[in-house]
Formats: structure tokens, C-alpha cells, sequence
């Protein structure tokens, strides 16, 4: 029996990115029937296909391993009210699918009772044999018992270890893992979501529930009026999924200019010093004011020493949205640049105030399903850092490519991130290129993705100095690709 899922859904089972099945649904060789795929044209276009290796199969195995103690099971699986509460309702639609099937069988044996009634009364009719032999046969068939695949059994186990949330309007879809709420599982899917304090207490990620059912997972000071109440009403960032299906109705930024101007006092979690000239800031915000930003936007930094002015710069976040706690910087030695020389000198120590300003900036990532390729020069690998990470939480690209281009001493100070996204994901690659020159650096750059890319037909996203966007961007143009297609943020 074949056994319908969505794209979703089968990009999970088979462990690959969305993005590729989309891509083989728009050229023809994924089939879908009313939107959704079936299991029987997953196992023809991937027959070799190892579920123990697609890694939802060992997400499912590692529970096992008693090594992993509690911190696995509050990751992978969702608390005990709630898998409680899915177990329930696929018992109810089993119990509800049994009932189905005997009223089928009890009205196909009255069916045959009627059939030799008639029979008896009207001998000469030849063809009531014919029925009846039908009808037994079909019965039979229907109630035989048929081998399930691994597909179908591996879909009916995520539905109780995971949750399907689709929003409406826009259709995106996302999963609930382990004891996320709604609210994080949405932005650690790169869901654009609209939301404030993160602990119930704004009302600013309140959703309207259209199907499914949803648990409390923490208590909420927002008052919820009675009328939002009976409209379905609840906020994301105290509830879960209790459902293994759930539809949510809300708006989601479409951009930029979606998002609000913030000022957040945070505090430095640390000062890493990746290479001489070269510092990681890691800033983290209160757990009731957190930063909301998109991928690939910059912030402006304020400091104040004691007995010395205040210092202010902008600088890209390098880390993704979806962890909008933690923000991460790039900070590297710039003559212009005051607070990088505080930094550099080990002025600022863990535990100091800085506040953040902002977003700013619409170098974001744009919709698209065409492969990625992103081109950084020294510092610009911070927000072009915090758009693979978006991209990679989004799950929508084929492809993505990283070039990345060095000019100064430091190198490529952060290529052991690199070769990490290299060794984990199959549709990621990368080339590192120094050369003292920037726009000559940028012309190799432009020579070493016509070498690796057969398709101009890709989104290119370019962040770095003047000389290395224009040179790039000419590069790129006289290979033919698109201006729609090239984004670029000069730092």
C-alpha cells in the first residue's frame, strides 16, 4: 500500500536537503499527487537510499545509548505529557481506522448473505456467482496483509517523535524536536517570525492555532482576552506542539524593512583572539530582551571605559537568527576603527556592557530555491558566515558554495568552520584564495567559480572591500549571470 508524505517530510526520511527535491519536482522527475509524494516514487528515484545513515534513523537509535543521558532525550524527544498526548491520537486513528475496516467487512458479508438470497430465488441468473466470486476476492485482498517499508514505518515514528508545523499563509513548513517550543523550533528553521521577550511576557508572538493541538510548555504573564481565547489564539514561545500535525496562522517579515530598530545592553560572554589582528566577540543578551535580525544584517556597537570617551562602530553579525541570545562578531584590526583597538588591546574583559543598536542593512538572503554562492574577503566572511547559517537552517538550496578570498596576514581565520560544514554536509563546498591584491584576489576568485560551477544559474551573495565587490561583480556579469542574481555588502 503506497503511503503519501510531504516534501517535508521526505526530505527527512531520506536525509538529504529539501532543496534537492524541490529542484527535482520543478524538472519533472519527482511526481506529486495533490502536493503530496509518494514512498513508492522515493524508493525508484532512490533505491540505494540507507535510512540507518539518513540520520533520522540513528536520531531514533541514540535514545538507546544510556550515554547520552538526559540531555538526549530533552533534544530528541518532546516531554512525557507530550509524547503522552501524540501516542493518544495516532491510538485514536488507528482505533478509528479498525472501526472503518470491520463496518466495511460487516457490510460486505451482508453483501453476500443478499447475493445467495437472490441467487436461490432467481437460479437461472448465472452472473450472482460471478458477483459473489468478486466480491469474496476483493474482500480478501483488502484484508490481506501486505510487507510495510521502512519509509512508511520510519514516517509513522517521526510523527511521535516530531511535530509538522505549516503556517499559513506563506506554507512554510517546519518541525518540533525534543522540548523546543514553538518559537525556537520556528527560528532554528529560519522562519522569519515576529517576536520580543521570548518568555511570555510581550504578547508579540502571538499565533492563531487552525488545526492540531498545542501544550503549555511554561508559565505566561500576557493576558490572552477571551475572544483571542475562543479564536485559538496562544503564544509561541510558552507552547509546543501536542499534536504530530499542527497549522499555525502568521505574518512573517518580508524583509528588512519588517524588522524594528532595538537597543539592548548586553554582555560579553568572551573576547577570542583568532589571529593577531583577528578577534571573535561573543555578546549575549538578556533572556527578556533578545535581538531580532536577519541573516547577513550589521548592528552598531557602543562602549564606555571608565575615564576614557565612549566608542561606537557597525559592525555584521556573523551568527544566525535563530540563536538571537548569542551574537557573534568578527573584529579585526581597522586604523579607523577605535573599539576594535579597545578590543585588540584588551581593554574589554568578559562580564563588560555593550550596547547593540540596530538591525541594519538589506544584505539578506532573498527567496529563492537556486543554488548559493557566496564570495568573502577577509572580514566579510562574518555576514556572509551568518548567511550559510541561515541558508543551512532554511534547508531550501540544491547547492552552496563558499570562495573566500584573504588579503592580509591572518589568513583564513576561521577555516576550521570551513571544513566542518565541508565534512558534514554533502551540498556544501568551499575554496580558499590569498592574494595580497583584492581586486586581483577577486578576478582569481571570479576564475576558480567558473572552473568549479556548470551552471550560471545560482544567487551570488559578495561582501568585502570596494575593489573586491566591483571586480567580482564585472567578473560575474560578463559570465552572464543575472544583476537580479547578485547581492553584495561592502564593508
Amino acid at each position: 500500500m503506497t503511503h503519501k508524505v510531504s516534501i517535508w517530510r521526505a526530505a527527512q526520511l531520506l536525509g538529504i536537503a529539501r532543496g534537492i527535491l524541490q529542484h527535482q519536482v520543478r524538472d519533472g522527475t519527482l511526481p506529486l499527487e495533490d502536493g503530496w509524494v509518494t514512498t513508492d516514487v522515493l524508493r525508484r528515484l532512490y533505491p540505494d537510499a540507507h535510512l540507518e545513515e539518513s540520520g533520522m534513523l540513528e536520531r531514533v537509535t541514540q535514545i538507546r545509548d544510556e550515554a547520552f543521558g538526559k540531555r538526549v532525550r530533552e533534544r530528541l524527544l518532546p516531554s512525557q505529557e507530550v509524547l503522552a498526548q501524540r501516542l493518544f491520537a495516532q491510538s485514536q486513528e488507528l482505533a478509528d481506522l479498525r472501526r472503518h475496516l470491520q463496518r466495511y467487512h460487516a457490510l460486505v458479508i451482508d453483501l453476500q448473505k443478499e447475493i445467495r438470497q437472490q441467487r436461490d430465488l432467481y437460479p437461472s441468473a448465472t452472473n450472482w456467482m460471478e458477483l459473489e466470486q468478486h466480491i469474496t476476492q476483493g474482500l480478501a485482498k483488502a484484508l490481506a496483509t501486505e510487507s510495510v517499508g521502512m519509509l512508511e514505518v520510519m514516517d509513522d515514528m517521526l510523527k511521535v517523535m516530531t511535530a509538522q508545523v505549516t503556517v499559513r499563509p506563506s506554507g512554510h513548513e517546519f518541525a518540533v524536536e525534543g522540548h523546543s517550543n514553538l518559537l525556537q523550533a520556528g527560528l532554528h528553521a529560519g522562519l522569519k517570525l515576529n517576536y520580543g521577550c521570548g518568555n511570555g511576557s510581550c504578547g508579540m508572538c502571538k499565533v492563531r492555532v487552525i488545526a492540531g493541538e498545542v501544550a503549555q510548555t511554561q508559565h505566561f504573564d500576557y493576558a490572552l482576552s477571551e475572544a483571542e481565547k475562543a479564536q485559538g489564539y496562544t503564544l509561541m514561545c510558552c507552547h509546543t506542539a501536542a499534536s504530530s500535525a499542527l497549522t499555525l496562522e502568521l505574518l512573517e517579515a518580508s524583509g528588512p524593512q519588517d524588522i524594528a530598530q532595538q537597543m539592548i545592553v548586553t554582555t560579553v560572554r568572551s573576547v577570542t583572539r583568532l589571529a593577531p589582528d583577528t578577534l571573535l566577540l561573543h555578546l549575549q543578551t538578556p533572556r527578556t530582551h533578545r535581538l531580532r535580525f536577519l541573516a547577513g544584517q550589521s548592528v552598531q556597537l557602543g562602549l564606555t571605559l571608565p575615564g576614557m570617551s565612549d566608542f561606537a562602530a557597525v559592525y555584521p553579525l556573523a551568527s544566525c537568527p535563530c540563536d538571537d541570545r548569542n551574537l557573534l562578531f568578527f573584529v579585526t584590526r581597522d586604523p579607523a576603527d577605535s573599539l576594535a583597538d579597545q578590543l585588540l588591546a584588551g581593554q574589554v574583559k568578559s562580564g563588560a556592557n555593550i550596547t547593540v543598536t540596530g538591525p541594519m542593512g538589506d544584505f539578506v538572503l532573498a527567496e529563492s530555491n537556486r543554488p548559493l554562492v557566496f564570495g568573502a574577503c577577509d572580514g566579510g566572511f562574518g555576514p556572509i558566515k551568518s548567511l550559510i547559517e541561515y541558508a543551512l537552517s532554511l534547508d531550501a538550496s540544491p547547492s552552496l558554495s563558499l570562495f573566500w578570498l584573504s588579503t592580509r596576514s591572518d589568513g583564513h581565520f576561521y577555516s576550521n568552520q570551513c571544513r566542518a560544514w565541508s565534512e558534514a554536509l554533502d551540498q556544501f563546498e568551499y575554496e580558499l584564495v590569498s592574494h595580497q591584491d583584492a581586486a586581483l584576489g577577486a578576478w582569481q576568485l571570479a576564475q576558480a567559480m567558473r572552473a568549479d560551477l556548470f551552471d550560471i544559474d545560482c544567487d551570488f551573495y559578495l561582501a568585502g572591500p570596494a575593489e573586491f565587490i566591483k571586480t567580482l561583480h564585472e567578473e560575474l556579469r560578463s559570465a552572464g549571470v543575472a544583476e537580479a542574481q547578485i547581492f553584495a555588502q561592502q564593508l
